[in-house]
């Protein structure tokens, strides 16, 4: 039966006692609203782990956007019954008071990784992330933490974030969750319309279409290959189309500058932000 609970303490002194009893912990943070690719994430790591402990918490500081921060779809009564489906032990749902009973100031530097794609578009975000993430960890100290590679910038700052603090955590990266027409989920899926819905797989054709033509484009020529896709479709409008190495995530102007290479896009279609990425090679 799935514990629900609302307060630091009461997590800890949970956690403490599974700890005594020699149980390896499995933890997976969300915002809620969850979807199959939540969902897959803590399979996995209920697997992997004797305990599966997930955190719900919509983060008010990771939001540059205050509207973005209003509608953000919140569904905790439907997210507690999927989570019985999949075994958690514990879901900590804590409110802002709870995870933040002081004022934050807290200020990281990720240096270049922070600079492009997610950083230059959504200023502060990533900083607020790395809040929130590090304050989760210290609280569940899991073995592994699971996230998900749609949000590829995301887990590159956590993954940095564990080795500059340091934090006695792995990190596993786990794969994009499709729907059936390829459209990566996410919980701003929700947020669409009918007929928005119906034209996001776009996101993903074009992606698959352009990993094909590495091999006759040069990564500036299939960025702009890329982009002229998109103006095509005036249903979507682009913030960014990037094509970069798997590291830093920065820009790569020969296909020879780095040994693993992903193309990585964020379009708004209607009022809702959606972003996807591809590995290339």
């Amino acid at each position: 039966m799935m514990k629900i609970i609302s307060t630091v303490i009461q997590l800890r002194s949970l956690i403490a006692d599974a700890r005594l009893s020699g149980k390896t912990i499995g933890f997976v943070p969300t915002m809620g609203a969850l979807h199959e690719g939540h969902l897959e994430l803590m399979r996995r790591a209920k697997r992997e782990n004797d305990l599966l402990v997930m955190s719900i918490f919509v983060n008010p500081i990771q939001f540059n956007n205050k509207e973005d921060l209003e509608k953000y779809p919140r569904t905790l009564e439907q997210d507690s019954s999927m989570l019985e489906t999949v075994g958690c032990d514990f879901l900590f749902a804590p409110d802002v008071k709870e995870m933040y009973p002081e004022p934050v100031n807290e200020q990281y530097d990720f240096g270049k990784l922070a600079d492009v794609m997610e950083g230059a578009s959504r200023p502060g975000h990533f900083n607020g992330v790395a809040i929130v993430v590090r304050k989760l960890l210290e609280i569940v100290e899991p073995d592994k933490a699971y996230f998900g590679e749609k949000d590829f910038q995301q887990l590159a700052i956590i993954q940095l974030l564990v080795k500059m603090i340091p934090l006695p955590v792995e990190i596993i990266p786990c794969p994009i969750v499709r729907e059936a027409d390829g459209l990566a989920m996410s919980s701003r899926n929700m947020r669409l319309t009918e007929n928005e819905r119906f034209v996001a797989p776009f996101i993903y054709q074009t992606l698959k279409q352009a990993v094909k033509l590495n091999t006759v484009l040069s990564p500036e020529e299939l960025k702009r290959w890329t982009s002229e896709k998109f103006k095509k479709r005036p249903e979507f409008k682009v913030d960014y189309i990037e094509i970069a190495e798997d590291q830093l995530l920065q820009p790569v102007t020969h296909w020879n500058d780095a040994n693993g290479v992903c193309i990585f896009v964020a379009v708004f279609l209607g009022n809702v932000r959606l972003i996807d990425n591809m590995r290339i090679f």
